[in-house]
């Protein structure tokens, strides 16, 4: 997942739960303009700080093991 779609679904989730990133940003303890660049895939967030982001928002974090030809 790239960090747009992580943005995206974060978004997505944020609007659906009807929060305001001025709220959010304050539940998760990130600045507005942190929130504003990863919601729009500006920024490179670490894991800590999306773990804060998604935690907030009842979203978890999987990591997959892809199939690979070599």
């Amino acid at each position: 997942m790239l960090v747009r779609d992580v943005g995206t679904v974060i978004k997505k989730r944020r609007k659906a739960l009807k929060v305001t990133q001025p709220h959010l940003a304050g539940l998760a303890g990130i600045s507005v303009n942190s929130l504003y660049k990863i919601e729009r895939g500006e920024a490179n967030p670490t894991l800590d700080l999306v773990e804060k982001i998604t935690d907030v928002l009842g979203l978890e974090i999987k990591l997959e093991v892809k199939k690979i030809t070599l």
